[in-house]
């Protein structure tokens, strides 16, 4: 399965009247920003309890449980993606691309969107 797949099948499972011009105020835009950060806060739960909990041992059942929560994470990027007219494929393309350009000029490290 492709990204472009995926994006094509996450926008099935929409439950909110999308607006024909999104804007970012809009409740669907709104209620899918808090369900993304909602879920990325889900991961990282999982593994404070994991470091709280186990000294930091990761079990196959936190493995599946992580990525159920990863995949809900994915399908909040792959529709607001979609919202804003952009392909999945593009954003995942356009990640590699700033990763690699980093990496060659060994500025991985340090902060910043623009090293």
């Amino acid at each position: 399965m492709t990204f472009d797949e995926y994006q094509k099948q996450t926008v099935t499972f929409e439950l909110m009247t999308r607006a024909k011009d999104m804007k970012a105020h809009d409740p669907a835009m709104v209620a899918k920003l808090l369900g993304l950060v909602g879920e990325a806060g889900e991961v990282a739960e999982k593994f404070k309890k994991i470091v709280r909990d186990r000294e930091g041992v990761i079990t196959d059942n936190d493995k599946k449980d992580i990525a159920k929560e990863l995949g809900d994470v994915l399908w909040y990027v792959s529709v607001v993606a979609d919202y804003l007219g952009i392909a999945l494929e593009e954003v995942a393309a356009g990640n590699l691309e700033k990763l690699t350009g980093r990496k060659l000029r060994n500025v991985q490290q340090g902060s910043g969107d623009n090293r």
